[in-house]
């Protein structure tokens, strides 16, 4: 393994320290590929159900009348989600334009958006209007209020309590960390906050942002009790063979108004094209389990290395896993940049290139984003990026195989110890 390692450029100081830490993994990997074959045999499930043929890969072209593929694929979602209905679309671009959809749909003038845990992920300040935007929620008279969670992580109750009253229609939960150094939520957490906000008003629409987070665990947010449920195609569920797309999954009602937003009322679910994507949407869906969880061990392995070698790590080495996002405090600018050129190292495609810090689209600062992808932006496949401010941390996630997010690591790892910006003496 040393010599074909070397290939890659890392060397056997770097190795023998990963094999170290891998060592005492195994019972870890143990449950993660448990959970993997539970979720495995419940996609399974659904794609039998509905009697998932060779004609449903066939793709529509035009207005996308009749869709067989894009229907059935629909209704596999909705059943493995254990929902009513769904919407799984590769006119949806992004996660980013998944919400957007959802809330929009979902929300009239004079409604209020509430998220009780506090600031949501960059992009969706400008769906909201927290930084002012054309076509915003704030721009056609939806207000925003938000609760920030306890020092601990944990909700403020009370707080949320007093925050909900007449005009509060949606409520929006953000399963992932996005770029904060605070816990993901489980799917248990989730479900007590849910049932708490509906105990206080029970018609309030309850919406998670599941990115990330899909086939983590056994349950999903839908099985708690979660109104809708939002997330990329080119994530977790995509399994790494999407080449676009986002799905939301939820109530009938909320579903209906969603197709409506996305295509035009009156038209809803009927029409929308699935050209030649629909053998790689099924496909992927059915690898989904077993991609994510070569991701979360990789994540795993991440927390233990970066833990080891004394820097902050979310969730520690120890904690059960509800993402697959490993989240790194490295507290310079510098080692946020030599970790990011690690990852697009060991990238098979564009691996030769150096990241760079940019103005991203929909990004308060600037931020450095390693990602050698097939698909591009795909955050399923190995990549890294953070926003180059305090405490410079950065956010690692995906892998299509366990092996690959390996030598991802151990490559970020490199260019730290080529660089003199860590001790593996530790």
């Amino acid at each position: 393994m040393q010599s074909i390692y070397g290939m890659l450029g890392i060397s056997p100081e770097v190795e023998q320290f990963g094999e170290r830490v891998l060592a005492g993994l195994q019972e870890r990997f143990a449950q993660i590929d448990a959970v993997a074959e539970y979720n495995q045999a419940k996609v399974l499930a659904a794609m039998q159900k509905n009697r998932v043929s060779a004609e449903c890969f066939a793709g529509s072209t035009g207005y996308g009348y009749n869709d067989q593929g894009r229907e059935v694929l629909e209704q596999v979602y909705a059943d493995c989600f254990h929902t009513e209905a769904a919407l799984v679309r590769p006119q949806i671009t992004c996660g980013t334009h998944a919400l957007a959809v959802a809330l929009s749909a979902n929300l009239l003038p004079g409604d209020e958006l509430l998220s009780p845990v506090g600031k949501p992920y960059d992009t969706l300040e400008n769906v909201i209007g927290i930084q002012p935007s054309p076509c915003s929620l704030a721009e056609y008279g939806v207000s925003y209020r938000q609760v920030d969670l306890l020092e601990d992580g944990s909700f403020d109750y009370d707080a949320i309590k007093a925050a909900i009253h007449e005009k509060t229609k949606l409520v929006t939960i953000q399963r992932s960390k996005g770029y904060q150094m605070r816990p993901t939520f489980s799917v248990k957490q989730i479900g007590e906050l849910i049932a708490f906000v509906k105990s206080i008003k029970p018609d309030v629409i309850c919406m998670v942002d599941n990115c990330y987070g899909e086939f983590v665990e056994m349950q999903e947010p839908s099985d708690v009790g979660a109104d809708m449920i939002v997330g990329s195609l080119i994530k977790n569920p995509g399994g790494g063979l999407a080449p676009v797309g986002g799905y939301i999954c939820g109530t009938k009602a909320c579903i209906d108004r969603c197709a409506y937003r996305l295509s035009a009322p009156g038209l809803g679910q009927e029409v929308g094209a699935s050209l030649d994507v629909m053998r790689a949407l099924y496909q992927g869906f059915f690898l989904a389990p077993t991609v994510s969880a070569g991701a979360l061990k990789g994540a795993v392995f991440a927390a233990n290395v970066y833990q080891a070698l004394g820097f902050l790590v979310i969730p520690n080495a120890t904690e059960p896993r509800h993402d697959i996002i490993q989240a790194v405090q490295l507290g310079s600018a510098e080692r946020l940049i030599a970790f990011c050129e690690g990852i697009q190292a060991a990238a098979p495609v564009d691996s030769y290139v150096k990241p760079e810090p940019y103005a991203m689209p929909g990004y308060t600062c600037d931020v450095i984003m390693a990602a050698g992808a097939f698909v591009q932006g795909s955050s399923i496949e190995l990549s890294a990026d953070g926003p180059l401010r305090e405490p410079y941390s950065v956010y690692f996630q995906g892998g299509l195989t366990w092996y690959h997010a390996k030598v991802g690591i151990l490559m970020s790892l490199q260019k730290l110890y080529e660089k003199k910006l860590v001790d593996l003496r530790v």
